[in-house]
């Protein structure tokens, strides 16, 4: 057993980018400490505010909230409201909400449930049922935002934190790279411009990879539900995961140099591409590039 390279004890995780040996301990504050960084790099929270937490209950949200509540328990400033979303999976979203609410009401948190039925009267294995052109992973990303977006608005909320771990972002940045894409390039949060109408997304965890992070809820037993959405097999990024996998094996940081590279070339990029005017929905009055946002154009073309 190879030991902590901070102390005697045995390490529980070898890591392969940096070459560092920590234990149980060790790692823990190892994965907190980016959290922190990253908090503050991607802007100080006003004070007297709400930070909106979008919690699915999976192990990186749930890891998300976990190390946000024990920095922000004792902060009169701040105070979490959580937001869980329900898609329409049956059989698959239920039992993770029944996890993020048992923890909010544990450690009195404010959870709220915004559900697709309610909001746009569809749920996902509506969609998945039309086929064709309608892609689950299509409408379920832009009806999700949309549905976070408003609801933070509404709370007052001055962010949104998101669960999305290096993993995550590694795929998005790549992917939009390969598409040509690149004013979704820019859209990716963490957000440094905020638009009106949109409560700006942070993604405290994108330093860390997805490994870790399931290594970190296992020793701090943050409670969790490990399950895919049934409809991941027909997720166009899974294609890039496995890319970007095969990469990392071969040469470990590749994730890491990724992410720096995109740190690198946004605010050139953000010169070159300056946000458009936005104009109001014609349907549901949220923010939109045109007359109809995607969210409303995406229901339309289901009632169709």
């Amino acid at each position: 057993m190879t030991a902590c390279q901070k102390c005697s004890k045995d390490s529980v995780i070898h890591i392969d980018y940096s070459g560092a040996d920590l234990c149980a301990d060790h790692f823990i504050q190892f994965v907190e400490k980016r959290v922190q960084k990253e908090l503050k790099l991607q802007g100080k929270l006003p004070k007297d505010t709400k930070l909106a937490v979008a919690v699915s209950g999976g192990k990186d949200s749930m890891s998300l909230l976990h190390i946000l509540h024990d920095i922000f328990k004792n902060h009169r400033g701040v105070s979490l409201v959580v937001l869980s979303v329900d898609e329409g999976l049956k059989g698959y979203r239920e039992n993770a909400i029944g996890t993020v609410s048992m923890f909010c009401q544990g450690n009195g948190i404010p959870h709220e449930l915004l559900s697709f039925k309610d909001e746009f009267g569809i749920e996902m294995d509506d969609v998945a049922e039309k086929g064709g052109e309608h892609k689950p992973c299509t409408y379920c990303g832009v009806l999700r935002r949309s549905l976070l977006n408003r609801r933070a608005r509404e709370l007052g909320a001055a962010k949104i934190a998101l669960g999305h771990n290096l993993d995550d972002m590694a795929q998005s940045i790549m992917m939009n790279v390969v598409n040509g894409d690149v004013h979704r390039l820019l859209r990716l949060a963490p957000h440094a411009l905020i638009q009106p109408g949109f409560v700006p997304r942070i993604v405290p965890m994108r330093t860390i990879p997805e490994a870790e992070i399931r290594l970190y809820a296992e020793l701090k037993d943050v409670p969790h539900l490990e399950r895919h959405c049934p409809y991941r097999p027909k997720a166009h990024r899974l294609g890039f995961l496995e890319i970007i996998d095969q990469l990392e094996e071969r040469t470990p940081g590749t994730k890491h140099s990724i992410l720096s590279t995109y740190d690198q070339i946004i605010e050139p990029l953000r010169a070159h591409y300056p946000p458009a005017d936005l104009l109001e929905c014609n349907q549901c009055g949220e923010p939109s590039m045109g007359d109809e946002c995607k969210a409303c154009e995406l229901i339309g073309k289901l009632r169709d």
